[in-house]
């Protein structure tokens, strides 16, 4: 285990490991152990707890030795929670639900290397260890086994005293449901489960659902219903009932007074000789079918208006019938789900990456189990920009959002490819113009309901995603299918009903009202928008090109040759790419109908504008465009010139030193790069651009892997370690980085660190990958390796003193072109498994004279020396 994902004492304080499938929600696991963040019910639940827990008993010979919840110390404060009800918030101590009161280990060591988390129960007076591995399956490419809606705990014990001893792990679960709540043991095919659901609503109601309980141990006790009471009755009658002598015995109760919110306990029995080892398998499922857009009447209203549903079911719902078909299927499949999961976080935390970069790399996979992400009825992915305390925060799959996202294009591409089907087809008008939300139901159409204003960089941004889609799935399909919205939302840039007028006169360059990711509008001509633009226009003409469309090709080529001067020379201070504005001209704004809220009178200056400002964000369009195989947008001397300037003026360490009226992302003694600064001698406007202060991790991933592929190795690591020590479990959660609001989308930016460090390429459109990594060690007295995913395919690249291995762990890869320029010895040989194929050098790669096949058990060798 390395350190850097090892977790103890106050660095457990705020933990919350997310258990849960792609889409499904979630079950927060605490640093403690306990279970919390009941982000289950179609929305977010932050801070939700229910007393749901697993306990553990000992005995000998029938006497009981000890009872413990499975909880380490409840961290401070004790004061209580603000906002709960009267007589259990601040001023109360912790809530009841806690279990803190009751006899519990004395620590945890939490190793989280997500998607698993190893706790290790540490107590010197508790006859045994206990180590529970908690997951749900996180397998690449496979999007519906990584969606299960259902959280798997496998506890291992040891007995460590010199007698034989009886063991009871029991788990108790309660009923979220109204009343009469329904709640049944069942077994089948030797797993044994508890069935909780409810009479009380109907199943097409919104709320309606069940949950699951389930073991495959065969000795197992039940109570249907735990003792149902007032005051502290449950909890009292329960813990009597754990510490007494032998099994649970089962209570039930009749449908007319089984009320709500009981709880049910079901309990594995196993007796272990001195130091042996056994493992106890549960598996707790969800099931809440039936989904509404609950965040916005209006959408609902516009619904009913045009006849179409405002409900509709999760995509989980389509493939199990109740939450007891999930926890069976999870149970049946374990071992598989559980290796093939394991056989993806070894391939990825054996990458020869700095722990800081792996670890903001997986941690930031954990958006995808979280409430921030919906699958929806059809299978479509959907998401929020993040999550509220109980709702979703800002709708939309918000394309200026969205854009930084790269771990679901290369991990789960047809749920990528979804969201750009979704875009395309439903939030275009005729005239290429896009909303940068999706609106649900998805039957409200940009056309009719037109309510935002196009987003330059989400608008451009999706025709680079497209792009990225097809090179990751060499789908010319797919393509096709595509091109014509995506050529239509390129060509808005001068369509004549484009009332923000971005570029009327096809010059190349942004200079009407640019609607941005901060929220405002910039005025003038800027390396940042127009940057995405000119990405746009380089990534259309390729796509044009292949698919014949040779006018677009051509137009878009001469437009992006004219754009790229005019940015290179006229929007270059030397340093660094600066925005053109003249903030005294309020006919820019009168222009636009925009003079408010941007022209301030009494400082006589437009508003929420960058200037001379060094931005965040000035060369991500070149970000995208080498991490896709694009190409150069940007010069790249001054690309890398840019970079330079961003860590020297936007790195702030400490905060302490730095004024921020913004949100408050980092501060004291944390380090991290500000959106923008205005260097000594550069003049910033009275109110900047918005946020500028702050620091916002997707941000900082973008920068910090841009400065890792041009070079600036340090700079960049020393970003990814300021934004992840700030994640360091006790000051905030590792898997839930913020901004606004939890589990925030944009995060997934550092998974673009990996393909940063093994400078890996692709295009899966003729069959090429390759690999430059930048910190291959000179004498590769150690190997180097790394994960990769495309479509097909996913898998490692190891390089060893005398050879090249490429391998395919999951599904396949159709290979034509091994691109190696890092290679300074002789190719020898190359090898398909065992068999030798032929070849010819060719532009600092391997060109297969037939094209190679990679499956499981069969790698790809090149033998050197």
């Amino acid at each position: 285990m390395k350190s850097r994902f090892i977790y103890q004492k106050e660095k457990t304080r705020s933990i919350s490991f997310p258990l849960g499938g792609v889409g499904t929600g979630s079950i927060g696991l605490a640093g403690n152990g306990q279970l919390i963040d009941w982000d289950i019910f179609n929305k977010p639940n932050k801070g939700s707890l229910n007393g749901s827990h697993f306990a553990i008993k000992v005995e000998k010979q029938g006497s009981l030795v000890d009872a413990r919840v499975l909880h380490g110390d409840y961290p401070p404060p004790y004061m209580g929670s603000l906002h709960l009800p009267a007589y259990t918030s601040f001023g109360f101590g912790p809530p009841i639900d806690t279990l803190a009161g009751f006899p519990h280990f004395r620590e945890v060591i939490f190793n989280g290397e997500f998607p698993i988390a190893n706790l290790f129960f540490i107590d010197d007076h508790f006859p045994g260890k206990i180590v529970l591995t908690a997951f749900n399956p996180f397998i690449p490419l496979n999007e519906d086994d990584s969606g299960i809606p259902a959280a798997f705990f496998e506890y291992e014990i040891k007995n460590t005293a010199s007698d034989p001893l009886d063991y009871t792990l029991s788990g108790m679960i309660r009923n979220p449901q109204p009343a009469p709540n329904i709640q049944q043991y069942q077994q089948q095919d030797g797993f044994h489960w508890l069935f909780l659901s409810s009479e009380g609503l109907a199943e097409s109601a919104i709320g309606y659902g069940n949950m699951t309980l389930a073991t495959d141990r065969s000795d197992v006790s039940f109570q249907e219903f735990a003792y149902r009471g007032s005051w502290f009755d449950t909890y009292e009658v329960y813990w009597q009932e754990f510490t007494s002598a032998g099994k649970f015995k089962n209570r039930g109760y009749s449908r007319d007074t089984a009320g709500d919110r009981n709880f049910a306990i079901l309990a594995a029995h196993l007796h272990l000789k001195p130091e042996e080892t056994k493992r106890v398998r549960f598996v707790i499922a969800w099931h809440f079918p039936n989904c509404e857009n609950y965040w916005s009447e209006e959408s609902c209203q516009r619904a009913r208006q045009i006849g179409a549903p405002t409900t509709w079911k999760n995509y989980y719902a389509t493939r199990f019938g109740d939450s007891r078909q999930s926890a069976v299927y999870a149970l049946q499949h374990w071992d598989r789900l559980y290796g093939e999961t394991m056989k993806f976080k070894n391939a990825l935390y054996e990458s020869s990456l700095p722990d800081a970069a792996l670890d903001a790399v997986a941690a930031n996979l954990s958006v995808l189990k979280s409430p921030t992400v919906m699958r929806l009825e059809d299978g479509t992915m959907y998401g929020f920009e993040g999550c509220h305390v109980g709702s979703g925060c800002c709708e939309g799959s918000c394309t200026h959002v969205w854009n930084y996202t790269q771990s679901m294009a290369f991990l789960f591409p047809r749920l990528e490819r979804s969201m750009r089907e979704a875009d395309y087809r439903h939030n275009q008008r005729s005239d290429g113009g896009m909303r940068f939300r999706l609106i649900l139901p998805l039957q409200l159409d940009a056309e009719k309901w037109w309510n935002f204003r196009a987003c330059a960089d989400g608008q451009f941004g999706g025709v680079l995603r497209v792009y990225r889609e097809w090179k990751i799935s060499g789908d010319m399909d797919w393509l096709r299918k595509m091109w014509q919205p995506v050529k239509k939302s390129i060509e808005f840039a001068w369509a004549p009903t484009n009332e923000d007028r971005w570029d009327p006169d096809q010059k190349g360059y942004l200079t009407g009202r640019q609607h941005h990711t901060l929220d405002m509008e910039l005025f003038g001509p800027n390396a940042w928008l127009t940057g995405f633009y000119l990405a746009a226009l380089k990534a259309g003409a390729e796509m044009a090109y292949t698919l014949g469309d040779m006018e677009a090709a051509a137009l878009y080529g001469e437009i992006f040759t004219r754009g790229s001067q005019y940015l290179n020379v006229e929007l270059f201070n030397g340093e660094y790419y600066y925005q053109k504005i003249d903030l005294a001209d309020k006919t820019l704004l009168e222009d636009f109908h925009a003079v408010d809220p941007y022209w301030d009178e009494e400082l006589g200056q437009i508003k929420y504008q960058i200037g001379e400002g060094c931005i965040l964000d000035q060369v991500l369009a070149q970000w995208h465009a080498t991490l896709y195989g694009l190409g150069g947008v940007l010069g790249s001397e001054k690309v890398e010139a840019a970079l330079r300037s961003i860590y020297q003026y936007n790195f702030k360490a400490p905060m302490r030193k730095f004024p921020n009226p913004c949100r408050l992302f980092s501060l004291n003694d944390e380090a991290g790069l500000v959106i923008c600064d205005y260097p000594s001698g550069r003049k910033k406007p009275r109110l900047p651009i918005p946020y500028a202060q702050e620091t916002m991790t997707g941000f900082e991933y973008a920068a910090a892997s841009q400065m890792i592929m041009v070079g600036l190795v340090d700079e960049g690591m020393r970003v990814v370690e300021a934004v992840r020590d700030r994640y360091d479990g006790e000051k905030r959660n590792p898997w839930n980085e913020i901004e606004c609001g939890s589990n925030y989308a944009r995060s997934m930016a550092s998974y673009a660190l990996l393909n940063a460090f093994s400078g890996f390429q692709f295009d899966m459109t003729c069959g090429w990958i390759g690999f430059s990594p930048v910190n291959l060690p000179e004498n590769l007295d150690e190997p180097w390796s790394c994960f990769w995913s495309l479509d097909s395919g996913w898998g490692t690249v190891r390089v060893e003193k005398d050879c090249v291995r490429l391998t395919v762990l999951g599904g396949c890869l159709r290979l034509n072109f091994f691109h190696l320029p890092f290679l300074t010895k002789k190719v020898k040989a190359v090898y398909l498994g065992d068999r030798k194929i032929c070849y010819h050098l060719q532009h600092q790669g391997i060109a297969f004279d037939e094209c190679c096949i990679l499956l499981p058990e069969m790698p790809l060798v090149v033998v050197t020396g």
